[in-house]
């Protein structure tokens, strides 16, 4: 009969009826896990994509005002520099680059704020700009905290490369690349760097970053030939004026 009261028995029997088998609450559970997993790995995709340039642009740009206005008041760095200091701003002017050089190049206190670091320890040890000889070996991210290095691959020869100090600027122009190199190379940082094309001593600089794209797997490495060395006292080198 349509709307009789049912038995303790049969309401019992019709509600296990309606409560989900163990197979429909399993696929449930597996569906919610797998929902807050892509969740989670797209905030941690937003997080490194993202919002660690967002910082280290902004600690970058930090140090750099920091050693313009250090240097616009006369204040003299000690020619000496302890590792993550930053005593140089790096200028490339094709891919509107302009970052701190830090001494050290490590993960956390350099290359992980923004800033592009200077090859200075140990066997890896390189010159600074104002020796007479030798090779300035930086490296730099090319993906995420700052990515500096990201598009390195598109300079071409004669593109000018420009360290500016506290009282010069070194202009360089960039001689060649080597694609892809095992991070094992550390021949690319000699004073005379091996698959640079140059043969004798001179002034180099050297730029090292990780690819493909998003691994650290090889490196990819961008030489250039000092080409112009100019005291602050007489302006920018043309390089740097728009």
């Amino acid at each position: 009969r349509s709307g009789a009261p049912l038995s303790r028995v049969e309401a019992r029997r019709q509600a296990r009826a309606r409560k989900p088998g163990a197979a429909v609450v399993a696929s449930r559970a597996i569906g919610e896990v797998f929902i807050t997993t892509g969740v989670l790995m797209l905030l941690f995709v937003t997080y490194q994509l993202w919002w660690t340039n967002v910082r280290a642009h902004a600690q970058a740009g930090k140090e750099a005002s920091s050693l313009q206005n250090d240097w616009a008041s006369g204040k003299r760095n000690p020619g000496a520099f302890e590792p993550g200091q930053g005593f140089a701003i790096l200028h490339i002017p094709k891919l509107d680059v302009v970052v701190p050089i830090a001494e050290g190049t490590s993960s956390k206190g350099v290359l992980d704020r923004g800033m592009v670091g200077h090859y200075a320890e140990g066997a890896l040890k390189t010159a600074m700009p104002g020796d007479r000889t030798g090779n300035f070996g930086l490296a730099g991210h090319r993906n995420t905290h700052g990515e500096p290095f990201r598009y390195i691959n598109r300079l071409a020869p004669g593109d000018p490369i420009v360290v500016e100090t506290q009282d010069e600027y070194f202009v360089y122009k960039m001689a060649s690349i080597l694609p892809v190199t095992p991070p094992s190379n550390t021949s690319v940082l000699n004073p005379v760097p091996k698959g640079s094309g140059f043969t004798k001593p001179g002034r180099y600089i050297t730029l090292t970053t990780c690819t493909p794209e998003f691994t650290s797997k090889y490196r990819m490495i961008v030489w250039g030939k000092m080409v112009e060395e100019r005291p602050r006292s007489k302006g920018k080198p043309d390089a740097l004026v728009s």
